[in-house]
């Protein structure tokens, strides 16, 4: 912008400027009636519908399955990424601080006095690719069934074993029928099909990192271990 084109501006500016309302109490008076509105309306409707607290909260659970807000499923499917105990601080502070800080960056990064989105690759390319990949981790972290619970029908037989793979986070890392996680193991809702008993037991015992090993649930609780055993070889 060169000095005709900023005095231009400034004169269409002080034009409208002076044809238009004072920010008080024109836009106060606006902003707070609607504010008002909106409150009523929040406190009719929880007097008639009333308002869903759910459940009473029980300490003393064992089944309970945290999950965050909406708004954090982005945030909450990073951690799910990011497994590694050791990264847990770069998913959960380094990476969106870094990105934050970029964002906030970016004005000062490109100083085009464009408008059109087309004439600002930069900013533009950088705001479709932070909403992009939001909203692709948000869908994903929505998606991702609870670690604790299995609703896969089985025989009665195997409930108990069903039972034992959903108190032990299996599905934090393996998806059996619609509950559970899509990585980084694979799907165990066929496994029974693909490896015999004996191989299901083996690798409980000597997994390949970074899944854990159930050889202390061998040991110290031999019935959990065999139901577990048997409801994985059962999903065929």
């Amino acid at each position: 912008m060169d000095k005709r084109e900023k005095e231009q501006y400034l004169r269409e500016y002080g034009i409208l400027k002076s044809q238009g309302k004072p920010f008080f109490p024109y836009a106060i008076a606006k902003d707070g009636t609607m504010a008002l509105i909106t409150v009523l309306v929040i406190m009719l409707l929880s007097i008639i519908l009333g308002a869903e607290l759910g459940p009473k909260a029980d300490p003393t659970t064992t089944s309970y399955t945290p999950r965050p807000e909406w708004y954090f499923f982005f945030l909450f499917e990073l951690l799910r990424v990011i497994k590694p105990p050791a990264l847990v601080f770069i998913a959960t502070i380094g990476i969106p601080t870094v990105c934050m800080v970029l964002l906030i960056l970016l004005p000062f990064i490109d100083r085009n006095p464009e408008r059109h989105p087309a004439r600002r690759p930069i900013a533009t390319l950088t705001g479709v690719t932070v909403i992009a990949l939001m909203a692709y981790l948000t869908v994903e972290g929505a998606l991702a069934g609870a670690p604790g619970t299995i609703t896969l029908k089985v025989a009665p037989q195997y409930a108990k074993g069903k039972a034992v793979a959903a108190s032990s986070g299996c599905q934090g890392c393996h998806k059996i029928g619609e509950n559970g996680n899509a990585g980084p193991g694979p799907p165990l809702t066929h496994i029974g099909s693909r490896l015999p008993r004996n191989a299901i037991a083996r690798t409980l015992v000597n997994p390949t990192a970074p899944m854990p090993s159930f050889v202390n649930l061998q040991k110290q609780h031999p019935d959990q271990f065999n139901s577990l055993v048997d409801f994985l070889a059962s999903l065929k």
